[in-house]
């Protein structure tokens, strides 16, 4: 075993683990290519600096996916690519752009992670801490009835009052990365918590738990 030590809210914590993974990022390919010529700016960390509509600082020059390193996905760069092409291209779609807003994604762990939107953390700040509203869920997959190992499964779902609005939908446990596509819709629609109630839930399964939550 190992023991970790690290920072969280200024206070200095200690933990004992089996391993720790170090998830240090990616560097833009944006050396070596006289970028620099076509004046087209970089940040401190020699990613190319777009606006909204993926202009960068040059006119006619445009930029998408891991190289502006935001939300670094490839369908993130798929997408922002067709907006972008139907921006140039089509001539019915003059202000067409990604909404960079409540992607949802995956993590594909043991178990698995599936989330969209804010954090709990992330709500608070912008719309303090008396204006969310906050749902829990934990529990054993049925998967486990009959295995030696169970790993358990968290739910959590981020609403804003008083329509108790969703902003964020989270999700560890078995199938989290399959269903992280409808978390997605929900948040990105901005279903109410009573919407996603007046739903019928599939049981016996995992997805039902997000629609019966209390």
């Amino acid at each position: 075993s190992l023991e970790y030590t690290y920072e969280q809210n200024g206070e200095t914590k200690t933990s004992v683990v089996d391993c720790v993974l170090f998830a240090i990022g990616r560097e833009p390919a944006t050396d070596g290519i006289n970028i620099e010529s076509t004046g087209v700016k970089l940040d401190a960390r020699n990613r190319v600096i777009v606006d909204a509509m993926q202009n960068t600082s040059t006119s006619k020059v445009y930029a998408l996916g891991d190289v502006c390193g935001k939300a670094e996905l490839t369908p993130v760069a798929i997408a922002a690519g067709r907006k972008l092409s139907d921006r140039l291209f089509s001539g019915v779609a003059p202000y067409s752009r990604l909404d960079y807003e409540n992607i949802p994604t995956a993590i594909f762990s043991h178990p698995p992670i599936g989330t969209c939107g804010m954090s709990e953390d992330e709500a608070v700040k912008v719309y303090g801490k008396e204006a969310i509203k906050v749902y829990r869920s934990k529990f054993t997959n049925m998967y486990h009835a009959m295995t030696e190992h169970k790993s358990p499964t968290f739910m959590k779902i981020v609403t804003v009052l008083p329509e108790e609005k969703i902003v964020g939908m989270h999700m560890l446990g078995i199938a989290a990365d399959e269903m992280a596509q409808w978390l997605g819709v929900a948040t990105k629609l901005g279903l109410t918590k009573a919407q996603l109630d007046s739903v019928i839930a599939v049981h016996p399964s995992s997805a039902e738990e997000f629609v019966t939550m209390t």
